[in-house]
């Protein structure tokens, strides 16, 4: 059997996160601790499919496969990785497929993330589509297959806990990285270390950590998390609490336009009525055109100064100072708009029995002056 350590060993070192499941480890970040431009290590969410690998001993010897349908198959150690190819370091969001589940009524499976499965850090690698090059695409490369090091559920290496792929196309951007560092330190190891693939503005699980293969196929991967319902969304509405079985469904790819408030929290008091709003924005492939927020459930809405991201991928930070009317209890929302002209809503409608895409706004209810 694959011993695993407990939940608090499993997440030492990580500060305020929020356990929503043990096997497998998974814990979100209160939005509150979202506030950095970029995300501190201790404050990352974590999300596992399977159980955790072994620690590794010897991150410089750590090797991967790139093979099927290349020209000539590769077998690189980290080592040679990093020697044959040029360095990139870029600001992303890594965001789990099924953030925000919770706000789905009725409730769909899955871990009940609210706002948390999401975060923003500087990866430092390669770009996979360098390496890609390196191994000679054939014609009838179509799609990617990834494969870690970790175990399923129940301890087993005979089976990949997960098992997804992208476009070949989506391969080749120069931001989908090869990671071996996270805000300048080496890949901790809860976080796929020593090497992770990272596929910024899709969903987290095609970010495979440990990894170990990168298989190039001819047709659309089939591995775990690619079949049934896995990481997918029908094609036409359902109707909330459908099974959602024999209806047109696609692959989640480019996750939905998305904003937090990070601050203030939710149920802070204040004692003026001068308080700055702050939080992130995100837009999967897309950029974020705007960001607003409302005190009166959407009958007004007050623009809020926005920040160029660093980078593509990047998260947009926010900011808007309200001057509240009079003492007492108010809740904000807001809202993001993409550039397709996309908009957050104030509910989820986009109910599917596994629960992927939620992006309805964020809500914090706030209470200032001397009201109690």
């Amino acid at each position: 059997m694959h011993d695993r350590p407990g939940i608090d060993a499993a997440l030492a070192g990580k500060e305020g996160l929020s356990p929503l499941g043990e096997v497998p480890l998974v814990a979100e970040t209160p939005e509150e601790l979202l506030d950095d431009e970029t995300t501190p290590l201790a404050r990352f969410f974590v999300r596992n499919n399977g159980l955790l690998p072994e620690p590794v001993q010897d991150a410089e010897s750590w090797s991967f496969t790139v093979d099927g349908e290349v020209e000539r198959p590769l077998h690189l150690t980290l080592a040679e990785l990093r020697e044959r190819f040029s360095h990139k370091t870029f600001r992303m969001v890594l965001e789990c497929g099924g953030n925000g589940r919770s706000f789905f009524e009725p409730r769909a499976e899955g871990n009940p993330w609210t706002n948390g499965g999401v975060g923003c850090a500087e990866w430092t690698g390669v770009s996979l589509r360098d390496v890609l090059h390196e191994a000679g695409l054939k014609e009838s490369a179509r799609f990617t297959g990834h494969f870690g090091a970790d175990p399923d559920k129940t301890g087993s290496f005979e089976h990949q806990a997960m098992s997804r792929g992208v476009p070949i196309a989506k391969a080749l951007e120069e931001h989908t990285l090869l990671v071996w560092a996270m805000n300048g330190e080496p890949l901790p190891f809860i976080h796929g270390g020593p090497l992770r693939l990272i596929v910024p503005g899709w969903p987290g699980s095609l970010s495979q950590k440990w990894l170990k293969r990168i298989w190039i196929r001819d047709r659309e991967h089939d591995g775990p998390g690619m079949t049934g319902l896995s990481y997918r969304l029908p094609v036409h509405p359902l109707p909330p609490g459908s099974d959602g079985q024999g209806v047109e469904n696609r692959i989640l790819e480019s996750m939905p336009v998305r904003s937090i408030v990070t601050a203030p929290a939710d149920g802070s008091r204040h004692p003026a009525r001068s308080i700055e709003v702050r939080g992130a924005a995100w837009a999967g492939d897309d950029t974020v055109a705007r960001v607003d927020v409302t005190l009166d459930g959407g009958a007004t809405w007050i623009p809020a100064e926005t920040q160029p991201p660093r980078n593509r991928y990047d998260w947009v930070r926010w900011r808007v100072s309200l001057n509240l009317p009079a003492d007492g209890f108010y809740e904000i929302f807001a809202r993001a708009t993409d550039s397709q002209g996309l908009a957050q809503p104030f509910r989820a409608t986009n109910w599917n029995p596994n629960g992927y895409g939620c992006n309805v706004m964020h809500r914090v209810a706030i209470t200032v002056g001397q009201a109690v």
